[in-house]
């Protein structure tokens, strides 16, 4: 007796099958126009693309909106600029191990700084040298307030006023030296040093020189550009660095520019794109071997190879101007989406091809437009289901991705799941027209490109009905007996149980990770730069800052500012990781030194304003204009200019900042020196915790330009986790309801489940980490590996008969050779990229061949095992393998015998 299950499932697939029967018959009989209306389509979307916006502002693509870092940045930029540039030199001597701080070495130091400060940048017919571009702060000179001297850089060098012949006049240097700081103000801008029993400065083997820019950002097209420093970065300052290796100086340099990550990081990418080009090449190549005859002739299928690409082409065009129709906006990552879109579309197109070939019940030459035409809907009606599962599957994964938190993530699965809905639309319709007159031009024996063109030779007679290609043999004859004897179900079971094993624990223990640096190209000036500072700076970290509000409570709290430093010492080894403040580098308040200043100094310089008992000014009206007097740019406490923020009228103080830093909070991992995530979300967390119980000081907030990405790593993976766990439990309500059958639902559901749990298992083996990229690749993950699997599971809900051992088998047979062909083609494209310099194309790469091959794995190993054990009962439309051969046999008898008036048909015209 058939249940409610089964017929709800043989309804779900007649309905299915009969829908695509109608599609297929349209396209078999109107193969041009369908052709013209996905073209016409195609164009009309593409009017899409007058909204076209992209986005490559790292805070808009993986910050999620909304977060306490996102008011954080908000708050701070009320009073101070957040976009300031730095450009930093790491000067070393030409001897490695040397010591920099010898009067030659510092002399050709002081030479390269000239030619960075006097060269000029021409920018839209506009000169400008650095003095005209740079952040104006105090004391970075010894003794001058003018030309460079007004500008923020730290050096060493500022002890001669940044002269050669000041440098070149002094007869005891490491005397000089010594009155930079001490002696952690020196080891903040020197590295390796070494100093004497009496703590003064004797040797380092280098010295850090750094220049800050005032940021000129404009927004254009949804990329934060600033034409004017980056053109002073490259004409002035990154050409001059670059010549010292060429000029024999007994300095060498590591250097690093504002504009230098993306300098690199698109260059890496730009040059990986003819990869991309070479993998689609490959990717035709394989289908025209494939799809037919790889020598071009009589059964050679070149001219379709190409039309499924341009399928994939067009599919491409429509989203992306449908998406941007939409407002979606596009991020680097999207560059990523033809590459995916192939991926998935070859397998559409050679499980279309497949169902097409093997309707053929008579040969080529007796089959006119209407026998193609039928044939075409019945090639559907076998496929559609199919694709359908797959594609449904595909998208819904995609789509729930699409309300992620992350900017990025979300705009890039909403353009993938536009792109498959067209590309499952395109391969019914676009794709089944080209299928469908390219069967008539090999009935009409024309030439490929040249199709109307006949060939001189005859096309030869071939068999009455289709012939198993080699693929479907291998699985017929070998394949399938292997793993569905009782020693191959064991061994199949016990081997992928270990892989399952060895998923789960990578899976709880894969990492998010900060890399950030990975970005950078092996070859890349940045990598010397990063590991010279890793060398030379092991302690110096992220930059932090402290922002205190509102001029009442800072005048009734300055003393308790002024000795915040005890607050903040004893927290540099662990949460918040705060280093100690114990030099200029790691603790800048303006209310200590101006403290300082007054015990030592009074007020007559800076205001002559009454003091109390206390050093400090009597009234909050003095004490703001002692503040203001003490901090302008010729006051003695010049260097604290950029921190404090005044009225307009400069009578109250609306805010200052203290500076400080982080300990360095990285890690070794596979032998790299990486950032370490989880310590840095440890002490984002524990700093603001830390400020929020400073409920006897001003209203305060913490503000670093790390933590904007921090707040992404704090969600990545439990965003991953979960859009992965309900795209499982989306694809396992889409399989049920276009596979109809729950046990063939759910053995396809685990079978995906498994083959991801395995994936996150092998990127932990191979030290992928979670980040900003392997995320996009793992969402990727799930619609691909469905699609080996559901084939598969649907193929075996078609084959009738009692006996699941042969179900299984005549599915490998018949599905077995287009799904392997589609994962085979996916592969060959990606194995082109494992060769990229570009970390996203490198990870890419690895994860799709671990996606191919675990998936193709799953589907055509593991899910044959379990459905010859568990499978369900067949629909009732199925046919018994057995019967079916022979109805086939009986109609290619017929056929043979009734070929009169076929050859006019042929010659005829299209019924449209």
């Amino acid at each position: 007796m058939t249940s409610c299950t089964e017929k709800f499932g043989d309804k779900v697939d007649g309905g299915i099958s009969g829908f695509f029967q109608k599609i297929g018959d349209f396209v078999g009989n109107k193969p041009k126009k369908t052709i013209a209306a996905a073209i016409l389509l195609t164009v009309l979307c593409a009017g899409g693309f007058a909204r076209w916006e992209t986005e490559n502002r790292p805070e808009e693509l993986w910050v999620p909106q909304g977060t306490t870092a996102e008011e954080e940045t908000n708050q701070y930029e009320q009073y101070f600029e957040s976009n300031n540039r730095v450009n930093t030199v790491l000067i070393q001597s030409s001897d490695a191990g040397g010591n920099i701080l010898t009067k030659e070495n510092l002399e050709e130091a002081m030479k390269m700084h000239e030619k960075i400060a006097s060269e000029i940048a021409t920018v839209d017919d506009e000169d400008y040298v650095l003095v005209d571009l740079c952040v104006k702060g105090g004391e970075t000179c010894k003794t001058e307030y003018d030309g460079e001297c007004q500008c923020l850089i730290t050096s060493i060098l500022g002890q001669w006023n940044y002269d050669l012949a000041t440098l070149q006049n002094d007869s005891n240097i490491l005397q000089t030296i010594n009155g930079y700081g001490s002696k952690e103000d020196l080891e903040g801008v020197l590295g390796k040093a070494v100093f004497n029993g009496d703590g003064e400065i004797v040797s380092a083997e280098a010295a850090s020189l750094t220049y800050f820019l005032t940021g000129r950002v404009e927004v254009v097209d949804g990329s934060e550009v600033d034409p004017i420093n980056e053109g002073w970065e490259l004409d002035v300052f990154l050409d001059t660095v670059e010549s010292i290796a060429d000029e024999g100086s007994s300095i060498s340099v590591d250097y690093f520019a504002s504009r230098s990550f993306s300098d690199e990081f698109g260059g890496a990418i730009t040059g990986d794109l003819a990869l991309v080009q070479l993998s689609y090449l490959l990717a035709f190549l394989y289908l025209g071997a494939t799809m037919g005859k790889a020598k071009c002739g009589p059964g050679s299928r070149w001219t379709l190879a190409l039309g499924a690409l341009v399928t994939v082409a067009l599919s491409t065009g429509a989203s992306f101007g449908l998406s941007s129709a939409f407002g979606l906006f596009f991020g680097p990552v999207h560059s990523l989406l033809p590459f995916i879109l192939l991926g998935i579309g070859v397998d559409d197109a050679f499980v279309i091809v497949n169902a097409f070939n093997r309707e053929r019940q008579d040969s080529r030459k007796s089959e006119d437009n209407e026998a193609i035409g039928a044939r075409s809907g019945r090639a559907l009606a076998r496929a559609g289901a199919s694709i359908t599962v797959t594609s449904a599957t595909d998208l819904v994964a995609f789509a729930i991705s699409s309300s992620s938190r992350l900017p990025a993530l979300a705009s890039f699965c909403a353009y993938a799941s536009i792109g498959i809905f067209f590309l499952w639309s395109f391969a019914s319709t676009f794709f089944t027209a080209t299928l469908v007159l390219d069967e008539r031009r090999q009935r009409d024996n024309r030439r490929e490109l040249f199709c109307c063109l006949t060939r001189k030779q005859e096309l030869d007679d071939e068999d009455s009905a289709f012939e198993e290609d080699l693929y479907s043999k291998y699985f017929r004859k070998y394949h399938a007996p292997a793993i569905l004897s009782k020693v191959g179900k064991i061994v199949v079971l016990l081997v992928f149980a270990g892989l399952l094993s060895f998923g789960i624990y990578g899976a709880f223990n894969l990492p998010v990770e900060d890399t950030e640096r990975e970005f950078i190209p092996d070859d890349s000036y940045l990598k010397d730069y990063l590991a010279a500072a890793d060398d030379y700076f092991p302690s110096k970290g992220i930059d932090l800052e402290i922002t205190f509000e509102g001029s009442e409570k800072i005048y009734e709290t300055r003393q308790e500012l002024a000795e915040l430093d005890s607050r903040l010492t004893g927290l540099s080894s662990s949460a918040p990781y705060i280093a100690e403040p114990v030099s200029k580098d790691t603790y800048r308040n303006v209310m200590t030194g101006l403290y300082n200043y007054l015990k030592e100094n009074g007020s007559v310089n800076i205001g002559d304003v009454t003091l109390g008992d206390d050093m400090w000014p009597t009234t909050e009206a003095d004490f703001v204009l002692t503040v203001a007097n003490y901090t302008s740019r010729n006051g003695p406490g010049s260097e604290y200019f950029q921190d404090i923020a005044f009225s307009e009228d400069r009578t109250e103080i609306l805010a200052f900042r203290v500076e400080l830093q982080y300990s360095r909070l990285t890690k070794v991992s596979d032998g790299r020196i990486i950032d370490d995530a989880d310590r840095q979300i440890d002490a984002m967390e524990a700093t603001r915790e830390l400020v929020e119980i400073w409920d006897d000081l001003p209203p305060s907030f913490p503000y670093s330009a790390k933590f904007i990405a921090i707040e992404g790593f704090k969600i990545i993976k439990r965003e991953l986790f979960m859009n992965v766990g309900l795209s499982l439990v989306a694809v396992g309500l889409i399989v049920f309801f276009t596979v109809a059958s729950p046990g063939a639902a759910i053995l396809i559901t685990f079978n995906v489940a498994c083959c991801l749990v395995e994936i996150l298992g092998f990127m932990y083996a191979l030290g992928i980490a979670i980040d900003s990229v392997s995320v996009i690749n793992i969402v990727l993950a799930v619609g691909l590996s469905v699609d080996y699997s559901a084939h598969v599971g649907h193929c075996f809900m078609v084959k009738g008969g009692e006996d699941k051992d042969r179900r299984a088998l005549e599915s490998l047979a018949d599905i077995g050779s287009a799904v392997l062909s589609g994962a085979t083609s996916t592969f060959l494209a990606v194995v082109v990229l494992l060769f990229s310099s570009s970390y996203v194309f490198e990870i890419l790469s690895r994860q799709f061949a671990l996606t191919v091959a675990l998936g193709v794995s799953h589907g055509l190993i593991l899910l044959p095992v379990l459905l010859s054990l568990i499978g369900p009962k067949p629909f009732a439309s199925a046919e018994d393998p057995d019967e079916a051969g022979k109805e086939i046999e009986g109609e290619g008898e017929a056929s043979s015998n009734d070929e009169t008036g076929r050859e006019n048909a042929n010659s005829s015209e299209d019924s449209e």
